[in-house]
Protein backbone atom coordinates (compact mmCIF):
# COMPACT_ATOMS: atom_id res chain seq x y z
CA UNK A 1 0.00 0.00 0.00
CA UNK A 2 1.44 3.36 -1.01
CA UNK A 3 0.93 6.00 1.66
CA UNK A 4 2.28 8.79 -0.50
CA UNK A 5 5.29 9.43 1.73
CA UNK A 6 8.78 9.64 0.32
CA UNK A 7 11.32 7.02 1.26
CA UNK A 8 14.09 8.82 3.11
CA UNK A 9 16.64 6.42 4.41
CA UNK A 10 18.06 7.23 7.83
CA UNK A 11 21.84 7.58 8.00
CA UNK A 12 24.34 7.30 10.81
CA UNK A 13 27.53 9.36 11.13
CA UNK A 14 30.51 7.05 11.37
CA UNK A 15 33.98 8.32 12.31
CA UNK A 16 36.82 6.24 10.89
CA UNK A 17 40.42 6.80 9.96
CA UNK A 18 41.15 5.31 6.55
CA UNK A 19 44.75 5.09 5.38
CA UNK A 20 45.71 7.68 7.99
CA UNK A 21 43.02 10.20 7.02
CA UNK A 22 40.10 10.83 9.42
CA UNK A 23 36.61 10.76 7.92
CA UNK A 24 33.09 11.23 9.17
CA UNK A 25 30.77 9.57 6.70
CA UNK A 26 26.99 9.39 6.83
CA UNK A 27 25.88 5.90 5.87
CA UNK A 28 22.66 3.92 6.03
CA UNK A 29 22.82 1.41 8.92
CA UNK A 30 22.98 -1.56 6.51
CA UNK A 31 25.72 -0.16 4.24
CA UNK A 32 28.54 -2.66 3.91
CA UNK A 33 32.06 -1.44 4.57
CA UNK A 34 33.07 -2.39 1.02
CA UNK A 35 30.33 -0.15 -0.36
CA UNK A 36 31.15 2.71 2.01
CA UNK A 37 34.82 2.57 0.98
CA UNK A 38 34.10 2.38 -2.73
CA UNK A 39 31.03 4.61 -3.07
CA UNK A 40 31.13 7.02 -0.15
CA UNK A 41 34.90 7.53 0.11
CA UNK A 42 35.87 6.84 -3.52
CA UNK A 43 38.50 4.24 -2.57
CA UNK A 44 37.90 1.79 -5.39
CA UNK A 45 40.97 -0.35 -4.78
CA UNK A 46 38.93 -2.63 -2.53
CA UNK A 47 37.34 -5.08 -4.94
CA UNK A 48 34.07 -6.90 -4.40
CA UNK A 49 34.09 -10.39 -5.85
CA UNK A 50 31.79 -12.98 -4.37
CA UNK A 51 29.92 -10.78 -1.86
CA UNK A 52 29.84 -13.78 0.50
CA UNK A 53 33.23 -13.43 2.21
CA UNK A 54 34.70 -16.40 0.36
CA UNK A 55 37.10 -14.91 -2.19
CA UNK A 56 39.01 -12.34 -0.13
CA UNK A 57 39.14 -9.67 -2.86
CA UNK A 58 37.52 -7.20 -0.44
CA UNK A 59 40.01 -7.78 2.40
CA UNK A 60 40.99 -4.66 4.34
CA UNK A 61 42.73 -4.20 7.68
CA UNK A 62 40.70 -2.94 10.62
CA UNK A 63 42.93 -1.95 13.52
CA UNK A 64 45.59 -4.08 11.84
CA UNK A 65 43.51 -7.25 11.50
CA UNK A 66 42.29 -8.52 8.10
CA UNK A 67 38.54 -8.60 7.58
CA UNK A 68 36.22 -9.18 4.64
CA UNK A 69 34.72 -5.75 4.03
CA UNK A 70 31.74 -7.28 2.21
CA UNK A 71 30.59 -8.95 5.43
CA UNK A 72 30.63 -6.08 7.92
CA UNK A 73 28.41 -3.03 8.24
CA UNK A 74 30.26 0.27 8.15
CA UNK A 75 28.39 1.56 11.23
CA UNK A 76 29.95 -1.20 13.34
CA UNK A 77 33.42 0.25 12.75
CA UNK A 78 32.98 3.67 14.32
CA UNK A 79 36.29 4.79 15.82
CA UNK A 80 38.48 2.26 14.01
CA UNK A 81 41.59 2.53 11.85
CA UNK A 82 41.07 1.02 8.40
CA UNK A 83 43.78 0.28 5.86
CA UNK A 84 42.85 -0.41 2.25
CA UNK A 85 45.18 -1.32 -0.59
CA UNK A 86 45.61 2.40 -1.25
CA UNK A 87 47.18 2.69 2.22
CA UNK A 88 49.68 -0.13 1.67
CA UNK A 89 52.10 2.12 -0.18
CA UNK A 90 55.38 3.48 1.15
CA UNK A 91 55.40 6.74 3.11
CA UNK A 92 56.61 8.59 0.01
CA UNK A 93 53.67 7.30 -2.05
CA UNK A 94 55.74 4.79 -3.99
CA UNK A 95 55.03 1.07 -3.91
CA UNK A 96 55.12 -0.52 -0.48
CA UNK A 97 57.15 -3.67 0.14
CA UNK A 98 54.25 -6.04 -0.57
CA UNK A 99 53.35 -4.22 -3.78
CA UNK A 100 57.01 -4.24 -4.85
CA UNK A 101 57.27 -7.93 -4.04
CA UNK A 102 54.21 -8.69 -6.19
CA UNK A 103 55.91 -6.93 -9.08
CA UNK A 104 59.30 -8.55 -8.43
CA UNK A 105 57.83 -12.05 -8.20
CA UNK A 106 55.23 -11.73 -10.98
CA UNK A 107 52.56 -12.56 -8.40
CA UNK A 108 49.61 -11.18 -10.29
CA UNK A 109 47.95 -11.78 -13.59
CA UNK A 110 44.49 -10.30 -14.04
CA UNK A 111 44.92 -8.30 -10.81
CA UNK A 112 41.35 -8.59 -9.53
CA UNK A 113 42.33 -10.46 -6.37
CA UNK A 114 45.54 -8.48 -5.83
CA UNK A 115 44.20 -5.74 -3.50
CA UNK A 116 42.89 -8.35 -1.08
CA UNK A 117 46.18 -10.22 -1.11
CA UNK A 118 48.21 -7.01 -0.65
CA UNK A 119 46.23 -5.91 2.41
CA UNK A 120 46.14 -9.42 3.88
CA UNK A 121 49.90 -9.89 3.48
CA UNK A 122 50.65 -6.38 4.77
CA UNK A 123 48.82 -7.17 8.00
CA UNK A 124 50.24 -10.68 8.20
CA UNK A 125 53.85 -9.49 7.96
CA UNK A 126 53.33 -7.09 10.87
CA UNK A 127 52.78 -10.10 13.14
CA UNK A 128 54.97 -12.60 11.24
CA UNK A 129 57.95 -10.73 9.78
CA UNK A 130 59.88 -13.80 8.62
CA UNK A 131 57.47 -16.54 7.51
CA UNK A 132 58.56 -19.85 6.05
CA UNK A 133 57.11 -20.80 2.65
CA UNK A 134 54.65 -23.13 4.41
CA UNK A 135 53.55 -20.34 6.77
CA UNK A 136 53.19 -17.93 3.85
CA UNK A 137 51.10 -20.48 1.97
CA UNK A 138 48.85 -20.98 4.98
CA UNK A 139 48.51 -17.21 5.49
CA UNK A 140 47.14 -16.63 2.00
CA UNK A 141 45.00 -19.78 1.86
CA UNK A 142 41.78 -17.87 2.56
CA UNK A 143 42.08 -15.65 -0.53
CA UNK A 144 41.22 -16.98 -3.96
CA UNK A 145 43.10 -16.38 -7.20
CA UNK A 146 41.97 -18.02 -10.42
CA UNK A 147 45.03 -17.09 -12.46
CA UNK A 148 48.34 -17.67 -10.68
CA UNK A 149 48.50 -21.05 -8.97
CA UNK A 150 49.74 -19.27 -5.80
CA UNK A 151 53.43 -20.17 -6.15
CA UNK A 152 54.41 -16.64 -7.12
CA UNK A 153 52.18 -15.17 -4.41
CA UNK A 154 53.96 -17.29 -1.79
CA UNK A 155 57.27 -16.11 -3.25
CA UNK A 156 55.99 -12.52 -2.99
CA UNK A 157 55.22 -12.99 0.73
CA UNK A 158 58.82 -14.11 1.25
CA UNK A 159 60.18 -11.24 -0.89
CA UNK A 160 58.02 -8.68 0.95
CA UNK A 161 59.38 -9.95 4.28
CA UNK A 162 62.88 -9.47 2.89
CA UNK A 163 62.10 -5.95 1.66
CA UNK A 164 60.54 -4.99 5.00
CA UNK A 165 63.49 -6.17 7.11
CA UNK A 166 65.53 -2.92 6.97
CA UNK A 167 62.44 -0.84 7.83
CA UNK A 168 61.49 -3.12 10.72
CA UNK A 169 65.07 -3.11 12.05
CA UNK A 170 65.26 0.68 11.81
CA UNK A 171 61.95 1.02 13.71
CA UNK A 172 63.20 -1.34 16.41
CA UNK A 173 66.42 0.66 16.87
CA UNK A 174 64.54 3.87 17.75
CA UNK A 175 63.96 4.79 21.36
CA UNK A 176 60.27 4.61 22.43
CA UNK A 177 59.73 8.39 22.53
CA UNK A 178 61.63 9.19 19.34
CA UNK A 179 59.68 10.78 16.49
CA UNK A 180 58.91 8.39 13.69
Amino acid sequence: MNTGSTNTEQTVAVSVTVNGTPYVVDVPPRRLLSDALRHDLGLTGTHVGCEHGVCGACTVLVDGAPIRSCLVFAVSLDGTQITTVEGCCADDGEMGPVQQAFQDCHALQCGFCTPGFITLITGYLEDNPAPTPAEASEAIAGNLCRCTGYQNIVAAVQRAAELRRPVVEERASRSPGEDR
